[in-house]
């Protein structure tokens, strides 16, 4: 069997094997909301793997890695910039949830709005974030209808930010080549739920 696309880049790059194995530890033993029970580490491997398929660099490609590693583990991001250097932490940083936000519809409008002044790389991993987190919630929902009870909020709050997010993209990020897919995958979320 051939390698994935991110063990192929982790062979090529120090800097992507080393985010792979931070997040691997990281993630351990976690599994992701809304999604059946599958391993919490697919989700930025998947995210990663978009990223590297659409030609993004190392550094974003290792960021999107670690990108939930600073929310759901002890790893702060001086852990990040420590190994991986200002730029992937300053991604990290920047797609990171500020969970002393409350309500969570207006963390997420902040977490919004830090993303978007942080750039293209960090608006690039926003969205194959966003992807990554419908795809594996409409494939989840479609084999049980229950999987959205795993979620903290209820999913039409969620499929409202997630709205907001894709506007925002398409605004701030319109070039994203994945941008239409994510519209898909929400059109179709939708018609499940």
């Amino acid at each position: 069997m051939p390698p994935s696309a991110i063990e192929a880049a982790a062979a090529e790059s120090e800097l992507i094997r080393e985010a792979l194995e931070m997040a691997d530890r990281a993630h351990q033993g976690q599994t992701r909301s809304g999604s059946g029970g599958m391993a919490y580490i697919h989700h930025p491997v998947a995210v990663a793997e978009l990223l590297a398929g659409h030609g993004f660099g190392e550094q974003t490609v290792a960021a999107a890695l670690l990108h939930d590693v600073v929310e759901d583990s002890e790893a702060s991001i001086e852990d990040i910039r420590g190994g991986f250097g200002e730029p992937v932490a300053g991604l990290v940083g920047a797609l990171t949830d500020d969970e002393r936000i409350e309500p969570y519809e207006r963390r997420k409008a902040e977490h919004r709005e830090r993303v978007a002044a942080a750039g293209p790389e960090a608006l690039a991993i926003y969205g194959a974030d966003k992807l990554s987190n419908v795809r594996v919630l409409r494939r989840a929902y479609a084999q049980d209808e229950s999987a959205g009870d795993e979620f903290k909020v209820p999913l039409d709050t969620k499929e409202q930010i997630w709205r907001d997010d894709l506007a925002m993209l398409r605004e701030e990020a319109p070039q994203l080549p994945f941008l239409d897919d994510l519209e898909a995958e929400l059109a179709l979320l939708v018609t499940r739920l």
